[in-house]
């Protein structure tokens, strides 16, 4: 299965199986359109090389439509693609089909855990899907015996994983500081007699964070989510406190000190666009010239008859937001690029021109996840679990308050077996509206929960998420292409 579009001005091919990149001219790109629209005819069958037959159709299609070339051009730019062929990096077979039989029958171990150590929240943002922390509940804290269990269940379930991730959530976990604090202690304690190793992520409203909080989670969190959507008047709309202000003013002065003062280390500020701001990259372009340069932007999720909610209408316009910001990151990057030559240091550049990591674009084409990962995802269910301040246990966060979804508790482990047992199944290739889909080994058949609550399946699909996901993709590849461009030219 191959892909190929056009953006920022390049011509891209993906090879999906193989994963190989090409960046393509003029011509080669109408013989390799002519070489799919064959396929598809059933007129070409790539595995066997490219033809006689085939090789002179494309040809002639192409030089009729595009005179400027000439046979010699065509003959060389099809001998380049018969090679590309050949070397199995265009037009591969899929290799990876037989795997899946694998991961559903594969021995699994749980080695992360999401810590919902509070069922509260000091703000009451409208588009909140864990109804403003209580997750349809009633407002609870963990307490530190649930919290210490929890850490044993992880351990014992963890089997040969040496690393074990907590995520730190709420709700908004800073409620329950004192826990998190003791969690962080009572697990750092157990590595050295377990042989295990720890890894924390803390998500936060900011509207708690002082110079102690600081202090901690820079010391032990891997990573360290700030919510903020952007521009104050989009930011303050639907994320305010309880008496309807605004959190904006609040939290952006303590957003910048914490960044400041993490230095290197992982962080993400996390905005939700909505309705209200289908013009998101000026809300991404917003947070970076305030000097966040790890940025991450999402659909917001939720019923579709509130007023803030996207609908298909929209798309238009989100997929050139996408490709705006492709275009600015690509500039910020040139720049940089530019300063570093001439010995300069990219921190002396302006906001408005520092390079910035967009979650969503990020693509590592050298190494990445493995292919396991790549097929079945974030292992929701399966390899990580949601703990409540009750101490029970569900597939995800995004599953809390859904007692059909209850798997079990931190004292006994995982009692429902069969409610875990769908999620194995949760991969791209059960999904069938992935089967034709170029851009599957890098979503994995997307969120269970968001295909369950929309199309009643855990392997259904979201069409308007999977059209802004691809969109995405081609924006990543976009940038990487220019990034090896580039490294080209300075070569």
């Amino acid at each position: 299965m191959i892909h190929y579009f056009q953006s920022q001005g390049q011509k891209i091919a993906l090879d999906v199986y193989s994963g190989a990149v090409h960046l393509l001219d003029d011509l080669s790109y109408a013989l390799l359109d002519e070489l799919a629209v064959l396929q598809n005819e059933g007129l070409f069958v790539p595995q066997n090389g490219i033809d006689d037959a085939t090789r002179e159709e494309a040809k002639a299609r192409v030089l009729s439509s595009t005179p400027a070339f000439s046979a010699e051009e065509a003959e060389e730019a099809l001998a380049d693609l018969a090679t590309l062929i050949a070397q199995k990096r265009l037009f591969t077979e899929d290799p990876y089909a037989d795997l899946v039989l694998n991961l559903r029958e594969r021995k699994t171990y749980v080695k992360a855990l999401c810590l919902n150590v509070a069922h509260t929240c000091n703000l009451d943002c409208d588009y909140c899907f864990a109804s403003q922390g209580k997750y349809h509940g009633e407002r609870a804290l963990m307490t530190k015996e649930v919290a210490e269990r929890a850490i044993d269940f992880v351990l014992n379930a963890s089997g040969p994983h040496r690393q074990i991730d907590i995520d730190f959530f709420g709700g908004e976990p800073m409620l329950n500081w004192s826990l998190v604090k003791d969690t962080v202690a009572c697990a750092r304690a157990k590595e050295t007699e377990t042989g295990k190793q720890f890894r924390f992520t803390f998500t936060t409203n900011g509207m708690l964070l002082d110079e102690e909080v600081t202090a901690f989670l820079n010391r032990e969190m891997h990573n360290v989510v700030l919510s903020l959507d952007g521009r104050k008047e989009v930011h303050d709309r639907l994320r305010h406190t309880i008496d309807g202000r605004g959190s904006y003013d609040r939290i952006v002065p303590r957003f910048r000190a914490f960044v400041k003062e993490r230095g290197d280390k992982e962080y993400y500020m996390r905005g939700t666009f909505t309705k209200n701001n289908v013009d998101f990259f000026q809300d991404v372009l917003h947070m970076a010239n305030l000097g966040f340069y790890r940025l991450s932007m999402e659909p917001v999720i939720g019923d579709p008859n509130e007023s803030y909610m996207l609908g298909p209408d929209d798309l238009p316009t989100l997929l050139g937001e996408y490709d705006k910001l492709a275009a600015e990151m690509i500039r910020r990057n040139r720049l940089a690029r530019k300063v570093t030559r001439e010995g300069g240091n990219i921190n002396d550049l302006a906001p408005s021109d520092h390079p910035f990591v967009f979650y969503h674009f990020m693509m590592n084409l050298e190494g990445g996840p493995c292919i396991h990962k790549r097929i079945a995802g974030c292992g929701s269910g399966v390899e990580y679990l949601a703990v409540t301040p009750q101490g029970e246990l569900y597939p995800c966060h995004q599953f809390v308050g859904e007692d059909a979804f209850i798997v079990g508790n931190v004292w006994e482990g995982i009692t429902k077996p069969e409610v875990t047992e769908p999620f194995k199944a949760c991969n791209c290739y059960s999904h069938p509206e992935c089967a034709d889909c170029w851009a599957k080994l890098y979503c994995s058949g997307g969120c269970a929960a968001n295909a369950l609550h929309a199309s009643g399946s855990l392997t259904g699909t979201v069409p308007f998420s999977c059209t802004l996901f691809r969109k995405r993709m081609e924006c990543a590849l976009a940038i990487q292409a220019d990034l090896a461009l580039s490294a080209q030219e300075e070569n």
